[in-house]
């Protein structure tokens, strides 16, 4: 069984910034089961050369130990440390940001909170300012960092370390923010973007003073999205590469979908017409659902290989299957990839 690295030091945060009634022994055992995790992907980086699930939660969970006080040992810290020097954290298709902004917030806890000697702390606030350098100087165009998703992630590190008054790139990231926050519609991205647009970070949580924290969570229902009338068709192809699959385009259909349907009501769609026998799962995860297998091929967590969303030629979605809505007349590529 896979560690759940990420998940559980996502739902600790959560704790921590929710202010819960001190419930004490259940918050040590949560911990207690994060550090064993944090083992886990330590020793699988150790031997396969990377953690067993990613140097992104491997990074969330170091970080989310050091907002709750917790000390980490310095070779599970040197093995992310030395990732973050030796640039390993890209993957094929997508951007690293969101990792390196984990990562960098990770440091910046640690050293924060005294939580390391005086040397790696050092080391530490080295390669943070290396990360937040790099930052700067490949924040695209539209202002984005990496992507929308990945942009909160490296405003928190500017807000952070107190820089984001002179850094230009934090303004203009802040107002391409502001112009796609309809981008930000499941409750994970929304736990990201939302203390950035306080001029928050997620270590603000570790210095919170629960006691003077009023109770104002109140239980929300959510509006049906509108109905849009009409219909879309959609060119769905499935590629899967050599060795793995010896004829590398599965499926090349069109798919009728309604108007403003999802990519995952295209993909249901696709299985609901004949002869073609299309199938697909997804998993369920904080982020939403995630497609896991396409016409009987599995993405394989332990051999790092997932099944890429892109738009043609060659873009890579920045939306999940149940966020993204095709448009008509658009041709939707499954790829099987590596990361």
């Amino acid at each position: 069984e896979w560690p759940e690295t990420g998940r559980l030091a996502l739902y600790l945060l959560g704790l921590r910034a929710a202010c819960p009634p001190p419930e004490p022994g259940a918050e040590r055992w949560l911990v207690t089961w994060l550090k064993y995790y944090l083992e886990q992907d330590w020793a699988g980086s150790r031997h396969h050369g990377h953690p067993l699930t990613s140097y992104y939660q491997y990074g969330l969970g170091v970080l989310a130990l050091c907002v709750h006080g917790k000390r980490v040992r310095e070779e599970v810290i040197r093995r992310l440390l030395a990732a973050e020097q030796h640039r390993r954290f890209g993957h094929a298709g997508g951007s690293a940001v969101d990792t390196e902004a984990v990562v960098a917030l990770a440091f910046t806890c640690l050293e924060r909170e005294r939580l390391v000697g005086t040397a790696l702390a050092a080391e530490l606030r080295a390669a943070r300012r290396e990360v937040r350098k790099r930052m700067v100087e490949e924040q695209n165009q539209d202002g984005f960092f990496g992507n929308v998703y990945s942009t909160p992630w490296a405003m928190q590190v500017f807000i952070s370390t107190n820089t984001c008054q002179s850094q230009l790139a934090y303004s203009r990231a802040m107002a391409a923010l502001l112009e796609n926050l309809d981008a930000f519609a499941t409750a994970v991205p929304m736990a990201q973007v939302l203390p950035v647009l306080h001029g928050r970070s997620y270590l603000d949580i570790a210095s919170m003073h629960c006691r003077e924290e009023p109770d104002t969570l109140m239980p929300a229902s959510p509006e049906p999205l509108p109905t849009v009338p009409g219909n879309v068709t959609v060119r769905l192809v499935v590629e899967c590469p050599q060795p793995r699959c010896p004829q590398e385009r599965l499926y090349d259909q069109p798919v009728p979908a309604p108007a403003g349907a999802s990519l995952l009501d295209v993909l249901r769609a696709a299985a609901a017409q004949g002869p073609h026998n299309f199938t697909f799962g997804t998993q369920d995860t904080a982020q939403g659902p995630f497609l896991s297998r396409v016409l009987g091929v599995e993405a394989w967590h332990h051999k790092r290989s997932y099944w890429q969303l892109l738009t043609a030629p060659d873009t890579s979605l920045q939306m999940g299957v149940a966020d993204y809505r095709p448009h008509d007349g658009e041709t939707l590529i499954l790829r099987l990839s590596k990361w």
